[in-house]
């Protein structure tokens, strides 16, 4: 059986389980604090980070890419007939979703407007970037067919929905068609099928409480999630 290593509120780890989800691969899955990190995990993770992935025959993996490209290349792609130009295609759109993860940890703990404004900027011009590729009237980003670059923003998708239902403040104001494809992605509930049954309201108390996104309002600095640290 795969073991995944994770931490309850990480994208990078969510990416890596609805990948494992929409293939119908099992897996378990064991939570660690990132905070104190046990000392079994430092001895198998190179980068002391999560995601890991403890294969079949008990190697262990790291970087989530890595992962993802495992479980491709182990249990067949999720699309068949993909040239390798779109298969090229489909990594860097993939990735461009990824590599916001963390800008998107970094916005939702912002505690101050002007801090919330400037780092809201990149993360809402990837944004723009898959509205301007979206096709109108497609489930998914290229077609009606779920693929990798729909398991890799679906973590961006999801926390940004869970923003706008407890906070209102919608990430995909004036992108239709992200918004279109949002919906779509979660309806295959694949969301909630890869997070702990308490996500929700973890992810509340730590982005949606005590920062300026539920507050809407500058509140006093103190400790909390960064850029750099929120998720590794």
């Amino acid at each position: 059986m795969i073991n995944i290593v994770s931490y309850k509120i990480c994208p990078f780890v969510q990416r890596v389980t609805a990948a494992l989800a929409a293939k119908s691969i099992p897996y378990e899955i064991e939570y660690i604090s990132l905070s104190n990190k046990p000392q079994w995990f430092l001895d198998i993770s190179p980068n002391g980070q999560v995601p890991i992935m403890v294969t079949e025959s008990g190697t262990t993996l790291f970087e989530s890419d890595a992962i993802i490209e495992y479980i491709d290349d182990e249990y067949g792609a999720i699309e068949t007939g993909v040239s390798n130009e779109q298969r090229a295609l489909d990594r860097a759109w993939s990735y461009l979703g990824s590599k916001n993860y963390l800008v998107q940890c970094g916005t939702m703990s912002s505690k101050d407007q002007a801090t919330f404004n400037e780092r809201s900027k990149k993360l809402i011009s990837a944004f723009s970037k898959a509205e301007s590729q979206l096709i109108a009237g497609t489930a998914f980003f290229k077609s009606n067919t779920l693929s990798n670059v729909d398991i890799a923003w679906l973590p961006l998708l999801h926390r940004a929905a869970i923003v706008k239902k407890i906070t209102r403040y919608d990430f995909f104001r004036g992108l239709p068609k992200v918004q279109a494809w949002q919906k779509n992605v979660l309806a295959t509930d694949l969301a909630k099928e890869t997070v702990s049954t308490d996500f929700e309201q973890l992810f509340i108390d730590f982005y949606l409480t005590n920062t300026y996104l539920a507050q809407g309002e500058d509140i006093q600095q103190n400790e909390g999630c960064e850029t750099s640290s929120c998720c590794d």
